[in-house]
């Protein structure tokens, strides 16, 4: 494992005091590391999950040449682009079975989706393009000139996955197109890597847990909840470790438990340069700061680096942080990522999907990389300053010419986190960018399936 400073000599012109977003993501990817430990789940279980190991395909499906659809199967070589062609009905193929017989020149059989391709037939024409003529007795087809070519409808042995092959490959997140893929293969578990385990607390005199009376001058955590959630999102086991008051000793009794259980330690506020923001002064003190500064907006105020820790002999759930005993603890040391997020609301969502949600993806195992940037056309204008990224939040949608256009949510205060729930995606503006005007276009980090 590499310490801080030998990544930091790695990155041509790394300033910890004026990072930009690309910066810190690059120093992420370099900082984590990805776990270690296996589970072996049943599908059931499995989404979300990462696979530990390429699933190299047992079969090859489909298993055979089958139909695409309701028809009829006939050998395409006879098709002309000139003269309709007629064929004799000389059978019924059904799925689940293979039929049994031979068909000759200008014969077809009638076929079911999914069923088994007769040997020597490789095209299907949909029984709503073929006319019946004929009799009961003697049934026939017609199929009009142009409308088939030869091997149209017809699905091939393998053509989905070929026996032998890389399936899904280890690192890849199991969406449920996956799990029906490997449904398919008739795989009933499979070996992933095991859940990220990941502490969290809000730090803060003023800050009123729920069930708390109000007081003056206090405010709801609203961002245990928001983390809980985009956590549980992700899938990673969360130690959540409720609110820490602005106490030196109780915050380095915190830290210390959540380094010693944890693979990554979240808190939330702290990190700015009040007098009472101890998290980066406790980073120092229990382990390694990377950074405390990012060029962008809102979320200027983050922390990042590696803290250490020691088992407690306690568990986890019977340890109260306002009631530590300094005797209780082992000497049993661990070490875990760090990341001290702001304390306004939006800022913590932004900073976790941009640089936090990426990092425990790679901890996790998955080669997920960074989110995809839609384009959309900016309905209004907006103003921005060269020399930091901004996220703004914003809602897409489908113009009237059926181009994806976007407009910000209204008031784009830090702490306003009602337009977090209007918004369906970040606007990105970024570092060198300036001014938006009306119709340019911009990216946009959508949130469908993120939070």
């Amino acid at each position: 494992m590499k310490t801080i400073a030998q990544i930091s000599a790695e990155l041509q012109g790394y300033d910890p005091q004026a990072l930009t977003c690309p910066d810190v993501n690059l120093f992420l990817s370099k900082l984590v590391t990805p776990v270690t430990g296996t589970d072996s789940v049943h599908l059931f279980d499995a989404l979300g999950r990462v696979l530990a190991q390429d699933i190299i395909s047992s079969i090859s499906v489909p298993p055979h040449d089958n139909s695409a659809m309701d028809g009829y199967a006939f050998d395409g070589a006879q098709l002309s682009a000139q003269v309709q062609l007629t064929l004799k009905v000389v059978g019924t193929a059904m799925a689940g079975k293979a039929w049994q017989g031979t068909v000759a020149a200008g014969e077809c059989v009638k076929i079911m989706t999914g069923a088994i391709m007769p040997l020597g037939l490789d095209t299907v024409v949909p029984q709503e393009l073929a006319r019946s003529v004929g009799s009961m007795a003697d049934p026939q087809i017609t199929i009009p000139a142009g409308l088939l070519q030869a091997g149209d409808n017809r699905r091939k042995l393998g053509e989905d996955l070929l026996q032998g092959r890389a399936a899904l490959q280890k690192g890849e997140l199991l969406t449920p197109a996956a799990l029906g893929l490997l449904a398919s293969l008739g795989i009933e578990k499979v070996t992933v890597w095991r859940r990220l385990r990941v502490a969290y607390f809000s730090t803060g005199d003023e800050i009123l847990s729920l069930g708390e009376a109000p007081r003056e001058g206090a405010v709801f955590d609203s961002n245990r909840y928001t983390i809980f959630g985009l956590l549980k999102r992700l899938g990673c086991d969360v130690i959540d470790m409720g609110v820490v008051r602005d106490d030196p000793a109780l915050l380095e009794a915190a830290f210390t438990r959540a380094a010693a259980e944890a693979d990554a330690v979240i808190t939330s506020g702290g990190v700015s340069v009040g007098e009472a923001d101890h998290t980066k002064t406790m980073m120092k003190k229990l382990g390694d700061v990377a950074f405390w500064k990012i060029a962008m907006r809102p979320g200027r105020p983050m922390a990042v680096g590696r803290i250490s820790g020691i088992k407690f002999a306690s568990s986890p759930d019977e340890i109260c942080v306002d009631s530590y005993n300094v005797d209780s603890i082992k000497s049993t040391p661990h070490q875990a990522i760090l990341f001290g997020l702001p304390g306004n609301p939006v800022a913590v969502m932004v900073t976790f999907l941009a640089f936090v949600r990426p990092a425990l993806l790679q901890m996790m195992g998955c080669n997920a990389g960074q989110p995809p940037l839609l384009k959309a056309c900016s309905v209004e204008a907006i103003r921005k300053k060269p020399g930091r990224t901004e996220y703004q939040r914003g809602t897409v949608s489908t113009g009237a010419d059926g181009a994806l256009v976007v407009r910000i949510t209204g008031n784009q205060g830090s702490g306003v986190l009602s337009s977090m729930v209007q918004a369906n995606g970040l606007i990105v503006l970024h570092h060198q960018q300036s001014n938006v005007g009306v119709g340019d276009e911009v990216d946009v980090m959508m949130f469908d399936g993120v939070i």
